[in-house]
C-alpha cells in the first residue's frame, strides 16, 4: 500500500510520561500528584534512544530532572502505552505512561525534601489527580489527562470503585507469602469486587466496558514475577464478563448479577486446581519412579521456597502410594520460605515415622541433591517455550541435582495458566525487590555491614545489593511439566501461549 507524502514525514518517538504522587498514610484520598512547570527556555520532550526500556527511560528523567534515585520511588502503576500525532512539528509521539510514589525517609527514600529541581524546572506544585485537567492552571501539557488517567484510574473509576481496585493492587503486591496461583485468585476477586463496586454508579456500556478492561489491564501489570497467572485468571474472567455483557436482551440489573455469579464460579472452581495436579503427580510417580523397582520403600525429593500445592503432591502422593518420604529442603533466601513446606508436610497426619524432612541452607542445594529422585519446582511464569520461572535458586538446584545425581527427575508442578503470552524468558520482567530484606540480616552478625549500609544509604555508585525472587530454568533441563490437565508438552504450552496472546491484543488493543 502506498504511502502518503504527509505519512512518510512523520517522525515516531517513545515518550516515558512520569507522575510522581504523595500518598500519606496509604490513604488514596489523600493522594497528591507532583506537576512540574517547565522553562520556556527548553523542549517539551526528553528521549533518549540509547534508554534500555521506556521504564529506565522514566527513571533516568527523573533522577536528572529532580536528583531522586530510584531508590526513592515505589513503582505505583504502568499506564497502558497510547499515541498520538502532533502534525505541527510532523512528530508521532508513543507515550508509556508511569506512576511513582515517592518514599518517606522511613521508608529509607529521600521523601519531597530530597527533590532538587534542574534548570529545565521553574517549580513544582501537589495537585488531587482528581481535579487535573489541561487548562493553563496545570501547565497546558498536551495529552496530560490521557497520560494521568492511565496510570490513575480512580479518575475514570470515581473514589470508591478505585478504592476497591486500588487496594486490591497492593495486595497483590504486597504479598509475598503466596504463590502464583493464590495471587492469580486474588486477582479475579479484586476484578469481581470492583465490577460489584462499579454496578452502583455507572451504566453498562461501551464506556463501562472500556473501564473494566481498564482495570483488568492495571491487575495484570501489579506484581510483573506472578503476571502469566494472573493475566490468564483475569483474561478468561474478561472473557467470560464479554458474553454476558453482549447479551442485547437482559436488563443491566440482571446483567450484573449473571457477571458476579460468573465470577464466583471461576473462583469456586479454582479450589479443585490442586487436587487435579496432585493427582497428576501421583500417576507420575508410579509410573516414571517406582516402575523400575517395585521395592522402592523411600522416595527422595529436593524442592525449595513455599508451595502449598507442592506440599500437597508430596502427602497425597506418599499415602497413596504407601511408600516413605525422605524430603529435602532448601531455606529459601531471603525470606526463608523454605520452611513452610517442611512445617505442612511435619504437621500433615497422613506422615509417620516414614518421613523424614532436611532443611539445607541455599548454598549447599549440591549436597542436598545427593540420590535424589526428584527435584520438585513449582512455577510463577512459564514461558511460551516451555523455560520456568520459580523462587531464586531453582536454576543452582536444579544444575547441582544433574551434575551429582544424572537419573534425577526434574518436575514442574504448575496449572496451565501459569503460561505466558509470546516471548522468550530473557523478554519477560523481572522482580527486583527491597534491598533492606538481605541487609537487615546482616546487622549485628556480619563483620563490615555498618559498612555496606552506609554506602547504600549515601547511594555510593560503588555498591549495590541485589535481591531478586525468581530466575528461570531453561525448558531443556526439565523432563516434566505435572499440570491440572495431566502432563503438558512444550506444544500444548505453545498452543495456550498464543491463545493468552490473542486474547490481550483483543481486549486491551482499544480499551
Amino acid at each position: 500500500m502506498a504511502t502518503s507524502g504527509k505519512e512518510a514525514s512523520i517522525k515516531e518517538r517513545v515518550v516515558a510520561g512520569s507522575f510522581i504522587f504523595k500518598i500519606p498514610n496509604g490513604d488514596d484520598k489523600q493522594a497528591r500528584v507532583a506537576l512540574f512547570r517547565r522553562s520556556s527556555k527548553v523542549r517539551t520532550y526528553h528521549v533518549e534512544e540509547d534508554d534500555a526500556s521506556p521504564l529506565d527511560a522514566a527513571l533516568r528523567e527523573i533522577r536528572e530532572e529532580t536528583t531522586l534515585p530510584a531508590s526513592s520511588l515505589d513503582l505505583l502503576r504502568v499506564g497502558k502505552p497510547y499515541s498520538f500525532i502532533d502534525e505541527s512539528i510532523g512528530r508521532k509521539w508513543n507515550i508509556n505512561p508511569f506512576a511513582f510514589r515517592l518514599k518517606d525517609v522511613s521508608e529509607g527514600g529521600k521523601g519531597e525534601e530530597g527533590i532538587s529541581l534542574d534548570w529545565e524546572h521553574d517549580g513544582i506544585e501537589w495537585f488531587d489527580p482528581m481535579q487535573v485537567n489541561e487548562s493553563d492552571e496545570f501547565g497546558g501539557v498536551p495529552k496530560l489527562v490521557d497520560s494521568l488517567r492511565r496510570v490513575w484510574p480512580e479518575y475514570d473509576l470515581g473514589s470508591d470503585a478505585g478504592r476497591v481496585l486500588t487496594e486490591g493492587l497492593q495486595r497483590l503486591r504486597d504479598d509475598h507469602e503466596h504463590g502464583a496461583r493464590e495471587l492469580a485468585g486474588m486477582a479475579v476477586s479484586t476484578l469481581r469486587d470492583v465490577v460489584h463496586q462499579m454496578s452502583l454508579s455507572h451504566t453498562i456500556d461501551e464506556s463501562w466496558w472500556a473501564k473494566v478492561r481498564m482495570v483488568v489491564w492495571h491487575i495484570c501489570q501489579s506484581r510483573p514475577s506472578m503476571g502469566a497467572a494472573i493475566t490468564s485468571a483475569t483474561i478468561k474472567a474478561l472473557d467470560t464478563i464479554r458474553i454476558d455483557y453482549a447479551l442485547s436482551d437482559v436488563a443491566a440489573a440482571n446483567k450484573v448479577q449473571r457477571i458476579t455469579q460468573v465470577l464466583d464460579q471461576l473462583l469456586a472452581e479454582r479450589h479443585s486446581m490442586t487436587e487435579r495436579i496432585c493427582q497428576s503427580f501421583t500417576d507420575y510417580v508410579r509410573l516414571n519412579v517406582l516402575c523400575d523397582s517395585k521395592s522402592k520403600k523411600t522416595i527422595s525429593i529436593l524442592t525449595l521456597s513455599s508451595s502449598s500445592t507442592i506440599s500437597s503432591c508430596l502427602s497425597q502422593a506418599a499415602s497413596t502410594l504407601g511408600v516413605g518420604l525422605d524430603l529435602r529442603v532448601l531455606e529459601s533466601r531471603p525470606l526463608f520460605e523454605g520452611v513452610t513446606p517442611a512445617s505442612r508436610v511435619l504437621k500433615d497426619p497422613r506422615h509417620g515415622s516414614d518421613l523424614k524432612v532436611t532443611l539445607y541452607s541455599d548454598a549447599s542445594a549440591a549436597l542436598a541433591a545427593r540420590g535424589v529422585d526428584i527435584v520438585l519446582l513449582g512455577a510463577d511464569r512459564i514461558s511460551s517455550a516451555g523455560d520456568v520461572n520459580n523462587k531464586i535458586g531453582s536454576l543452582p538446584a536444579v544444575l547441582s541435582a544433574r551434575y551429582v545425581t544424572p537419573n534425577v527427575k526434574i518436575l514442574v508442578l504448575s496449572d496451565t495458566e501459569k503460561i505466558a503470552g509470546r516471548g522468550s524468558m530473557e523478554e519477560h520482567a523481572s522482580e527486583e525487590n527491597s534491598s533492606l530484606e538481605l541487609s537487615r540480616a546482616w546487622k549485628g552478625t556480619v563483620e563490615g555491614a555498618q559498612v555496606v549500609e552506609d554506602a547504600l544509604s549515601r547511594n555510593d555508585p560503588r555498591v549495590a545489593v541485589k535481591n531478586a525472587y525468581f530466575e528461570w530454568v531453561p525448558a531443556g533441563l526439565i523432563d516434566a511439566y505435572v499440570t491440572e490437565k495431566g502432563l503438558w508438552s512444550t506444544e500444548q504450552i505453545q498452543q495456550k501461549s498464543k491463545w493468552i496472546s490473542n486474547m490481550s491484543g483483543r481486549f486491551f488493543e482499544n480499551y
